[in-house]
Order: C-alpha cells, then sequence, then structure tokens
C-alpha cells in the first residue's frame, strides 16, 4: 500500500511541475515576497527567487520547487497545498495563504512573514542559545500546554547526546530547560541528576536526584544515589 501511494506522489509531481507556468517576477515583488513564513511557532517556511523562479526551505528541504499557478499562487507538493502570497489590508503586513479547494476566492491569513533575524526556539537550541530556546518554548506551553512542539523525551535525547559527547554544561542546560519545561517530571530531574554526576558535581546530583524523588519515590536510581550520598557524609 505504502508503495503505491508513493509512486502515485511521484508520478502526481511530475504531472503538476510539468503544468508550471512561467512567471517573470519583478524584483519589487521579489523583495516584497522572499523571506521567512511562521509555518508554526517552531518552523518557518523560507521563501527565495534564483533566476527569476520560486523556490522555497522547509524541514529540511534546502531547495522545493513549486508548481507556478500565477504569481501569487503555487502548489507545493511536499504539503499538497495551494498557498498564495497576500498582504493584510488593515495591518500591511505580508502572509502566504492557504487556497481552500472548495472556495478558492477566500482570503485567509495563515503563515505570517517575519523578520530575517527571527529565530524559532529549534534555532536558538540549534544554535546554544538555551536561554532564547526556554523562552521561546515556554511561550508554546503557555498558549497550548499539550503542544507537541515540547516533547520531553526529544528534550532527554538530546541531553544524553551530548553526555556522549561528553558536553558536560551544554546537556546540563538542555537538562535544566526540559525540567522548567516539565517541573512535576521525576524523569527531568533524574537526567539532571544524571549530568551533574558525571560533570563531577555530586552535590547538584543530590539535590537534583531528592527532587526526582518527590514526585516518584519508588525511583531506583534516585534512591540509591541519595541513599549512598547522605550515608558518606554522616
Amino acid at each position: 500500500m505504502k508503495t503505491k501511494i508513493v509512486i502515485f506522489s511521484f508520478f502526481l509531481a511530475i504531472i503538476t511541475i510539468s503544468c508550471s507556468k512561467n512567471v517573470k517576477y519583478t524584483p519589487e515583488f521579489i523583495k516584497e515576497t522572499s523571506g521567512k513564513y511562521l509555518y508554526n511557532q517552531d518552523d518557518v517556511i523560507e521563501v527565495f527567487y534564483e533566476n527569476n523562479k520560486l523556490f522555497l526551505k522547509w524541514r529540511g528541504a534546502d531547495k522545493i520547487e513549486p508548481v507556478i499557478i500565477d504569481e501569487n499562487t503555487f502548489f507545493i507538493v511536499d504539503l499538497y497545498k495551494k498557498l498564495r502570497f497576500v498582504k493584510h489590508l488593515e495591518t500591511n503586513k505580508q502572509y502566504l495563504s492557504i487556497v481552500a479547494e472548495d472556495n478558492e476566492s477566500n482570503i485567509t491569513y495563515d503563515y505570517l512573514k517575519v523578520t530575517d533575524t527571527f529565530k524559532t526556539p529549534s534555532m536558538y537550541l540549534k544554535n546554544g542559545d538555551y536561554k532564547n530556546a526556554l523562552a521561546g518554548f515556554l511561550e508554546i506551553k503557555k498558549q497550548d500546554s499539550t503542544s507537541v512542539l515540547i516533547n520531553e523525551r526529544e528534550f532527554n535525547t538530546l541531553g544524553y547526546a551530548l553526555l556522549r559527547d561528553e558536553e558536560y554544561q551544554n546537556a546540563i542546560d538542555v537538562f535544566q530547560m526540559n525540567v522548567a519545561l516539565n517541573p512535576e517530571s521525576d524523569n527531568a530531574y533524574d537526567s539532571l541528576a544524571d549530568a551533574y554526576l558525571r560533570s563531577g558535581d555530586s552535590l547538584q546530583a543530590f539535590n537534583n536526584y531528592k527532587k526526582a524523588l518527590t514526585f516518584n519515590n519508588r525511583n531506583k536510581t534516585a534512591n540509591r544515589f541519595v541513599k549512598a550520598y547522605s550515608e558518606k557524609k554522616e
């Protein structure tokens, strides 16, 4: 079944791209529409032009060529969406609007164009700017505490990848961020304690293992370390 879907998508892409129109974009239009559009709170679609051709960057794909319908409208096979450049009548801000199949004349303001210097929380995280990354993720959580953009396990995985590379302070920063986002998770405190322990800070390891126990007193690792540390200090 999956093979059939892939084949269908492949042929659909060929058919749609062959229908793409050649549009001569003006320098003014290119300047106005180029840039980053906020797909969601932690993801952007980047629009750029090369040799008067429109391209997009999105989710690791550096050069997506859409199907051009007219100067303002194009179809993205990867998204299976038709989009249109629009400008808000009141704010004068630039957007990408999703063109509804059942009502193409309806104008919506879906993806806001942001500044070239705009960074998502994940971009800050990738650059090691944990303070701004945390601020961004906390804002996402404030708006939607169940957002899939905040995944405790993914932060934990990143932290342990840094630990394996012996980047102890970066790992601690990531685990601290995970604790701030998940303040009642014994696993988040357990991981932070582990990072402190590996970095040689047994006191902070003790403090965070104790914190983990307040949320799960059956945490074996935390119980074992807290007991051993306490006995050593006596």
